[in-house]
């Protein structure tokens, strides 16, 4: 058993620990499991709190341009209460929910550059200490597999993806951030549009798909974006023709229809209800006072069911070494323990 944090805050001897995630990517609204191992040190300690966090690598637009950070965005208590002896091991399994708008991370297995973690604290005595993080892998929903099938079907391509800082007025979102996937236009939509962006909100009942354009300007205007949403039951995964439906999306969108309403509850509205809406930008982001990842690698995307990689880079490095010991402040989704 090899423990790979010891508790620095909590003082020279004290306890270890290591967080251990049961193996495989999970799903976003799907229980999160695995086990902590506590090892007592020189001494006898009164373990008053074992939680766990999880944890995003972020980016917020400012005045001044962008920034990285991390949020947390859900907090668990695990265990705690009880007395751990001088070189006690002891284990604290756990099950715990994932919040529906998790952020996907792989595609078929294949990185889509979204960093997230799992974090565990210890507190004894009153001293709190950050101990282990571990990397979170998250595959997507059926619905949100079949949209990605589909747009690498249709011939979009994958530009990039990350967490942006911020809401989108007009959704549902709970999170403090929303993941946002850039796409490269298919062929048939280049002369229209030089990229989509691409947003996943999903809930207990459905999965909300928003769709932004930014739209080429022509010989007498200029470029500007146009935003949809969409509302899709999770059971409908299975039984729609998912390449025409989501061709039917970015038709509208790109071809900037009239807008209607699009407030029909989850589970009633038909996956092509929708709105198409030209704006300046309904994402809005505050300013980020997070701590700042250290280090930078390049990670390519390859190819995934379909969907064709372009140009993706990600600047993971050494997130999940650095961020301990950045010791600056962190946004908070407002997960209660």
């Amino acid at each position: 058993m090899v423990f790979k944090r010891l508790l620095g805050a909590i003082g020279v001897g004290g306890p270890s620990v290591d967080t251990v995630l049961d193996g495989g990517a999970v799903r976003p609204g799907a229980p999160l499991s695995g086990r902590v191992l506590l090892r007592g040190g020189g001494s006898a300690v009164e373990i008053e709190h074992v939680g766990l966090e999880l944890i995003a690598r972020v980016e917020a637009e400012h005045e001044e341009g962008e920034s990285e950070g991390t949020a947390v965005f859900e907090r668990f208590t695990v265990g705690g209460g009880f007395r751990l002896g001088e070189q006690e091991e002891r284990e604290l399994r756990f099950g715990v929910p994932l919040p529906w708008e998790t952020p996907v991370t792989e595609l078929y297995g294949q990185p889509l550059g979204i960093v997230l973690g799992v974090r565990t604290e210890v507190a004894v005595a009153g001293a709190r200490d950050k101990g282990d993080l571990d990397p979170l892998a998250v595959r997507p929903l059926p619905v949100q597999e079949a949209v990605l099938e589909a747009l690498g079907a249709l011939g979009f391509g994958l530009r990039s993806a990350d967490l942006e800082l911020g809401r989108i007025g007009g959704t549902g979102q709970r999170l403090p951030f929303y993941q946002e996937i850039e796409l490269t236009p298919a062929p048939r939509y280049a002369h229209a549009v030089n990229e989509i962006e691409l947003t996943f909100l999903a809930s207990p009942a459905g999965v909300e798909v928003v769709l932004e354009a930014d739209k080429r300007g022509g010989p007498f205007s200029s470029g500007h974006d146009a935003l949809t949403r969409f509302t899709v039951r999770h059971e409908d995964a299975a039984v729609l023709d998912w390449n025409s439906e989501v061709d039917g999306w970015i038709r509208r969108l790109t071809e900037h229809r009239e807008a209607y309403d699009t407030h029909a509850a989850y589970g009633h509205a038909p996956a092509h209800h929708g709105s198409v809406v030209d704006h300046g930008h309904h994402r809005s982001g505050p300013g980020l006072g997070t701590a700042v990842a250290a280090g930078a690698a390049g990670l390519a995307v390859g190819v995934a069911g379909g969907l064709v990689a372009a140009e993706v880079v990600d600047e993971i490095g050494d997130f999940f070494e650095g961020d301990d010991e950045d010791g600056g402040e962190e946004g908070d989704g407002g997960g209660e323990d």
